[in-house]
């Protein structure tokens, strides 16, 4: 071979490397934060041991290090239908449930309750587990019970999850009916609100009616946190919050988290799903199945087929970014809350490849490091008291 040809190939092998240590180092110098993810309900609860690597789900402890997260917060969940009583218990059990994995892993996971924690468990090389209540119905109503949850580490409240409270109205449900009439937060709601700010407790719009988000806005004197949602300009889905929404986010000073979930991301999703599903199964027209049972069909390599590109998810955040400023936006993955990830990103142990994909993208280091966890904590630290 031509050694002048030799040389170049070697060059660029030595440059090509030289990228991938640098994406790398630089990925491991920031604070990754994720600032939602369902392994509670999904594995730790079904007694999955997370602190060993696991062959189902997106979340585990090996893959957060592997992933260079930081700081996780952990979703405590519960279905509105299934938990009308008991929800309380339920999100206490789930609690437990992740103190339990922090006892048994006690050299690399620490719960933290403020700022401080987690700065100090942080730098202890340890991940930092958050608690984020998904679901006021897990409170019953009770600014007790939202209290003692706030006590035990709880430090946000996803008002909502897909179905109305007596005192909020969800996204899933407000979307249903014309007007406003009977939408957003009661007078008790707006009292939730105030309790919120005054324990100090991040108010999360994601899952919220968008009735429900404006009348927050004029409760809330701390700022907001939407902690899974997406751009709806892009992907029109009631998950996802509107242009005007996200104007008055940023005069609000919140910030919204970018959600992994391919149907958030890509409005061409559900139909590539329903092509192949329909490619390989007969369909009965009186009894078509909805998107997620076709999706369950189909094969890892079909999966991956339909799934998000990643390039979706940087679309959501050079929106988000052009439409409230690199000062509002964050990471929300949903990781194990959702059955489709994006390419490239199917589990916690791809975060560094986020990195290299912002980098490749253009975005500076000091604004990266903004997305994937300073503007989270940034909020975090405003709404504490």
């Amino acid at each position: 071979m031509n050694k002048s040809i030799l040389s170049t190939i070697l060059i660029a092998m030595l440059s090509l490397s030289s990228q991938a240590q640098d994406y790398q180092k630089i990925h491991r110098d920031l604070i990754v934060v994720d600032g939602h993810n369902d392994v509670i309900i999904e594995s730790i609860l079904p007694g999955e041991d997370i602190g060993k690597r696991l062959k189902t789900g997106h979340t585990d402890i090996p893959r957060l290090l592997e992933g260079g997260v930081d700081v996780q917060v952990f979703a405590v969940w519960s279905d509105d239908k299934k938990w009308k009583t008991g929800a309380f218990k339920h999100a206490n059990d789930q609690i437990d449930a992740l103190e339990k994995v922090v006892k048994n892993n006690p050299d690399k996971i620490e719960i933290a309750k403020n700022s401080a924690d987690i700065e100090r468990i942080r730098k202890s090389g340890k991940i930092v587990a958050l608690i984020g209540i998904e679901g006021g119905n897990m409170i019953e109503g009770s600014l007790t019970n939202l209290e003692k949850l706030y006590n035990r580490g709880a430090r946000y409240l996803t008002l909502t999850w897909n179905y109305n409270l007596p005192w909020v109205t969800a996204a899933a449900m407000e979307v249903k009916t014309k007007g406003d009439e009977g939408k957003g937060l009661t007078d008790h709601g707006r009292a939730i609100i105030k309790r919120m700010n005054e324990l100090g407790m991040m108010v999360d719009l994601s899952h919220a009616g968008e009735k429900t988000f404006y009348d927050v806005l004029e409760v809330s004197t701390k700022p907001v946190l939407v902690s899974h949602s997406n751009a709806a300009a892009l992907t029109p889905h009631y998950r996802n919050l509107k242009d005007k929404q996200l104007e008055a986010l940023k005069k609000n000073g919140g910030v919204i988290g970018v959600n992994f979930f391919s149907e958030f991301l890509d409005s061409g999703y559900p139909k590539r799903v329903k092509k192949l599903y329909e490619k390989h199964h007969k369909v009965d027209p009186d009894n078509k199945p909805s998107t997620d049972k076709m999706y369950a069909t189909l094969t890892k390599k079909q999966k991956n087929e339909v799934n998000a590109p990643m390039e979706m998810v940087l679309k959501h955040i050079d929106y988000l970014v052009k439409k409230v400023g690199i000062d509002h936006v964050a990471i929300g993955s949903d990781f194990d809350g959702i059955n489709s990830t994006p390419q490239g990103l199917e589990d916690v142990s791809k975060f560094p490849l986020l990195t290299k994909a912002l980098l490749d993208r253009g975005y500076k280091q000091e604004d990266i490091a903004k997305i994937m966890g300073l503007n989270f904590l940034r909020i975090l630290k405003e709404n504490e008291n």
